[in-house]
C-alpha cells in the first residue's frame, strides 16, 4: 500500500492526501509532527533522508518527494491527469508557478500569522514581504481565472489541486479573499467538487480511501 508521510494542517501534504481521496487510492497516513522535529529523527531520516514532508512511498517501496510530483504520479492515467500534451504543459506550467511564485512566500507568512502566531510581532517585516510577493502572483493567478472555472479549460485536474494547497488559506496569511474575487469563486469550486476532504480533515477522516 502507498504510505503518505505528512503533517497536519500542510498545504503541501494536502495535495497528495486530496488526490487519493479523490481518486479512491487505499493508503497509509504516517503523521510527523514537525513542531516537535519528528521530521529530523533517525526514524524518519532512514525513510526520507532529506527530513521533509511530505514524501510518498509506493506500493513498490520507492520514494517520491515534492508534492506536485506527487500529484504527477498518482494522476497518471485518471480523470485528474490533462489528456492532450498542450494540457499537460500547461498543467506543469502553473505547478511550476505555484512553488515558485506563491507557496514560498504564502506558507512562511502562514505559518507565522496563523500557526506559530507567537512569533508574528517578531516576524512582522518579514511577513509584509511575503504577503507582498504573494499578492503579485495571486494578481496573475486572479486574472487567469477570470471568466473560467478551473485552471485548464480541460476541467478540473492536479493543477487545480496544486494551486489550491496554500492559495485557499491565503487568509491565514494575512491576506484578503475580496482582493481576488475569480480566485474566491474558484476556491467555492474546488471545494465542490466529487469526494472533495478539507484540510481540516488530514488527519482525522480514514487513511484508506473508499
Amino acid at each position: 500500500m502507498i504510505k503518505l508521510y505528512a503533517c497536519l494542517g500542510s498545504g503541501n501534504c494536502f495535495k497528495p492526501w486530496l488526490a487519493m481521496h479523490q481518486l479512491g487510492i487505499s493508503f497509509d497516513l504516517q503523521l510527523i509532527d514537525v513542531l516537535k522535529g519528528e521530521q529530523k529523527s533517525d526514524e524518519f531520516l532512514n525513510v526520507n533522508p532529506i527530513g521533509v514532508v511530505p514524501y510518498l512511498v509506493t506500493d513498490s517501496g520507492v520514494g517520491i518527494g515534492e508534492s506536485n510530483a506527487m500529484l504527477w504520479y498518482l494522476a497518471e492515467g485518471t480523470k485528474l491527469m490533462p489528456e492532450a500534451l498542450e494540457d499537460r504543459a500547461e498543467a506543469l506550467q502553473w505547478m511550476f508557478f505555484e512553488q515558485s511564485k506563491l507557496e514560498p512566500f504564502i506558507s512562511p507568512a502562514r505559518f507565522f500569522t496563523t500557526i506559530l502566531p507567537t512569533e508574528r510581532e517578531n516576524r512582522a517585516k518579514d511577513i509584509e514581504v511575503w504577503q507582498a510577493s504573494a499578492d503579485l502572483g495571486l494578481g496573475r493567478l486572479n486574472a487567469h481565472l477570470q471568466g473560467r472555472d478551473f485552471m485548464l479549460t480541460s476541467g478540473y485536474s492536479i493543477t487545480d489541486i496544486a494551486m489550491f494547497g496554500y492559495v485557499h488559506v491565503l487568509e491565514e496569511a494575512g491576506l484578503s479573499l475580496e482582493d481576488y474575487p475569480s480566485v474566491a469563486r474558484w476556491i467555492g469550486l474546488v471545494s465542490e467538487t466529487e469526494d472533495f476532504v478539507p484540510l481540516a480533515d488530514l488527519g482525522t477522516k480514514s487513511s484508506k480511501a473508499a
